[in-house]
């Protein structure tokens, strides 16, 4: 059961990389003015010491020249003349997401209920979970919850699994909120660039167990939390967001896992928002995070 996100007229949104140089933005606006369109909302970056030029561009589809299918194929010629990486998504489209979690419930309870006040442009049919725990959460929010127990030696078949449910149904995007397990290279492959996962530190510090532990330890200021999209090197994927909270000797270990489980919830949604948006364009192991 998702809740109906008010939305104005249907937009196209492009997300645009190559080499820099002249003429780009230019010839990106000419494009849409002469197949009818009507620019809304742009935006543009240079990484100027590698030299790459970033643009994401929304106009609406009332009225343009070209259908949803044919908007690619007509912009070949200039993405070949500029060697562009050229993405397009819709501001109807709803993607498919799925949750996985474990024992932990906050990211996963606050995505759910962003979701059903209309914050996320999205479908979330399908929790999958390594524990049992949060099987009546989810069924609050009337979805399925299926439960697929790990250990080392059911590691395979239940990635297998997991991967069989994600393409029943139709997933677009898999939201890791707090699940602890390490999922396979092969795993996240097949969803690159589509998995979010949470991370309690700024990476890599405190990475591991107990990391407010070790953090109380070391007398910390700041507690910060990280989103990244997930890749085979654990924890090492283009970061989404991030942000920080002031602590002090004053806080205990359990002020502390508080304070971060407030500041994890906050930046998982704000990742995942980006993606459903479609501003966060990856590059390498960076990203480029449109406003």
């Amino acid at each position: 059961m998702g809740c109906a996100i008010l939305v104005g007229m249907a937009t196209a949104t492009l997300l645009l990389s190559c080499p820099d140089q002249k003429g780009l933005v230019a010839s990106t606006a000419e494009w849409v003015f002469r197949n009818n369109g009507n620019i809304v909302h742009a935006d543009q970056h240079t990484d100027a010491s590698e030299g790459v030029f970033f643009q994401r561009i929304e106009f609406e589809l009332e009225g343009f020249d070209l259908g949803r299918e044919q908007i690619l194929p007509g912009l070949a010629p200039l993405a070949e003349r500029f060697g562009m990486r050229c993405d397009v998504r819709f501001s109807d489209d709803r993607p498919r997401v799925a949750i996985l979690v474990s024992k932990q419930a906050h990211c996963m309870y606050d995505l759910l209920a962003r979701w059903r006040m209309g914050e996320l442009a999205a479908e979330i049919p399908l929790v999958i979970s390594n524990h049992p725990d949060q099987g009546d959460v989810a069924a609050h929010f009337d979805v399925s919850f299926v439960h697929l127990p790990v250990t080392p030696e059911t590691r395979v078949e239940q990635e297998s699994a997991m991967l069989a449910l994600l393409a029943e149904h139709d997933i677009d995007l898999v939201v890791l909120a707090r699940y602890m397990q390490i999922l396979s290279p092969g795993f996240v492959a097949k969803y690159a660039s589509r998995i979010i996962n949470i991370h309690h530190s700024f990476l890599p510090a405190f990475a591991g167990g107990r990391p407010y532990h070790q953090a109380h330890d070391r007398g910390v200021k700041l507690i910060g939390v990280t989103a990244h999209y997930a890749t085979a090197e654990l924890d090492e994927g283009p970061i989404i967001e991030q942000d920080v909270v002031r602590v002090s000797h004053r806080d205990s270990v359990v002020d502390l896992v508080r304070k971060g489980r407030d500041l994890e919830m906050i930046v998982l949604a704000q990742a995942v928002r980006a993606h459903l948006a479609h501003r966060v364009l990856v590059y390498g192991r960076k990203t480029v995070v449109f406003d």
